[in-house]
């Protein structure tokens, strides 16, 4: 039986073809669409669970609750999204209907909504107020529509359902503009003995390609973005964007090999599809008063980014708002400490430029593939020359769109990238501890900061080409000019120290 460990070294073996000789093969990889790079650039996005659920103090509802208890009295979307842009997040995904059933728009499916509920008099409509407000502050919007309705009759028949469950979506995708991320997954907590309903997913994201061309669509099966297998906020160290689509056939699909696929993707994958790493800040995902104390602290948060955006993946955080409809100011507070550390951790005065004359301290190697030509790294090391030899500093298997390497703080004349198995160039910086080297120069190459090209590597100072890795550093920030440039924020994210 396959484990994450045989899988792991199977992986790495399996990287690319080889002719006779250990020459490289170079098959048309697959590559992103525009929307899948646009969503992995943005490297952080804010989930936000709300709903009755809120109202009960319960994880899952059953559907029976009564509207009338939906009752925020300070919903500010607004202020959701000025936090999330202030912490430097450049998406936010809404619960539009969660397992129970209620809508948080003034659906025509079903009474199970706003429209029956005392908020906004019965005419609030939370979904518009989100995309609203996710537009004026220059963020994408994105919606999760639960398919397991324990509210609706209609559910076990299949038919019906699927007829109802294509009206909610067509609902959301026509009424609220440009919706960037659907997101589903294959809940039926119904059990043996339940309802048994068949999702129709082909005609689902049909649906979504006919009504939201430029939207990407989210689930265990894709078809763009994958689930990355735990909810712990880790990615694997091993990570390919790249999967076998029949690995995993179907949303909720379970088994070694789905996991294995979720987790690790397949270096001769033969469609585009990241993965997305979902954590809640708290325990639970909604608001619960008594986890008030629970909340992870900013070095935790900054870990999360690490493990996930820095093992080429997207960090889905969840910040759930309380039963008044705001964030609840400890929620915030870690997520503006989180941005603060992150913006220290890679401040362009900590970008290292070592040199014989300089000699600099460095602990973290930031290196990039140009996903837009594919990824096809599936070995490498860092090394770093300390005046007398080449030492190294962090070995790796996939890189992708962004690989977080980080080692004890070694002084260093120069560093490089050997690309060991896999071709194509890799960008990398390496960050200091803020002992005080300052970045230098009007956009030249620093000193030994090099690319490999895939060259089995012969141990010689500066093979490669010498890519510069200006412009593809740091972590992206509030940026207000490029994200208002076309009204939704679609412009890739601007290095620090703009």
């Amino acid at each position: 039986m396959p484990t994450r460990r045989t899988f792991l070294a199977a992986a790495a073996g399996l990287a690319l073809p080889r002719l006779p000789g250990g020459a490289m093969l170079r098959p048309e990889r697959p590559r992103p669409s525009p929307a899948q790079l646009a969503w992995q650039r943005d490297e952080l996005a804010l989930f936000l669970h709300f709903g009755v659920n809120t109202f009960t103090d319960r994880e899952w509802g059953d559907g029976t609750e009564d509207p009338a208890i939906f009752a925020p009295a300070a919903v500010d979307a607004r202020a959701w999204a000025r936090t999330a842009r202030a912490a430097g997040f450049r998406a936010l995904l809404l619960t539009a209907k969660h397992h129970d059933g209620f809508c948080l728009w003034p659906t025509a499916t079903t009474r199970h909504s706003v429209a029956s509920s005392p908020w906004r008099g019965g005419a609030g409509d939370l979904v518009r107020e989100f995309t609203d407000a996710c537009r004026a502050e220059g963020l994408r919007a994105g919606l999760y529509l639960s398919p397991w309705d324990r509210n609706s009759p209609a559910y076990g028949d299949s038919a019906r359902y699927n007829d109802l469950y294509c009206d909610q979506l067509g609902e959301l995708l026509t009424r609220y503009g440009p919706i960037h991320e659907v997101w589903f997954d294959g809940a039926n907590g119904e059990g043996p003995n339940g309802r048994r309903q068949a999702y129709d997913w082909a005609r689902y994201w049909a649906l979504v390609r006919r009504l939201q061309p430029e939207a990407v669509i989210f689930s265990d099966a894709g078809p763009d973005i994958r689930w990355i297998g735990n909810e712990r906020g880790d990615a694997a160290e091993t990570n390919w964007s790249t999967v076998d689509p029949g690995a995993v056939p179907f949303p909720g699909a379970t088994g070694d090999r789905v996991m294995a696929m979720l987790r690790h993707g397949d270096p001769l994958g033969t469609v585009w599809r990241p993965g997305e790493t979902d954590v809640s800040i708290r325990p639970g995902w909604f608001h619960h008063p008594a986890e008030d104390d629970r909340v992870r602290s900013a070095e935790d948060l900054v870990e999360l980014y690490l493990t996930s955006v820095g093992r080429n993946s997207k960090l889905l955080l969840n910040v759930p708002p309380t039963r008044d409809g705001v964030l609840h100011p400890t929620d915030i507070a870690r997520l503006l400490e989180m941005r603060r550390r992150l913006d220290a951790t890679f401040a362009p005065e900590r970008r290292a430029r070592p040199s014989a004359a300089r000699p600099a301290t460095v602990a973290i190697a930031d290196l990039r593939e140009d996903i837009t030509r594919g990824q096809s790294v599936a070995r490498y090391a860092v090394e770093g020359f300390d005046g007398s030899q080449w030492r190294v500093l962090s070995r790796g298997t996939t890189i992708g769109h962004r690989k977080l390497d980080r080692f004890p703080p070694t002084v260093v004349t120069e560093a490089r990238v050997r690309v060991e198995e896999g071709e194509g160039e890799v960008a990398l910086v390496v960050w200091g501890t803020g002992n005080g080297e300052r970045a230098t120069g009007n956009g030249e190459r620093g000193a030994g900061v090099e690319a490999g090209r895939g060259e089995r590597g012969e141990g010689e100072r500066g093979e490669g080409r010498g890519l510069s890795s200006e412009g593809k550093s740091g972590v992206p920030q509030h940026q207000p000019e490029a994200q208002e440039a076309d009204g939704r924020g679609h412009d890739p994210p601007e290095p620090l120290g703009r």
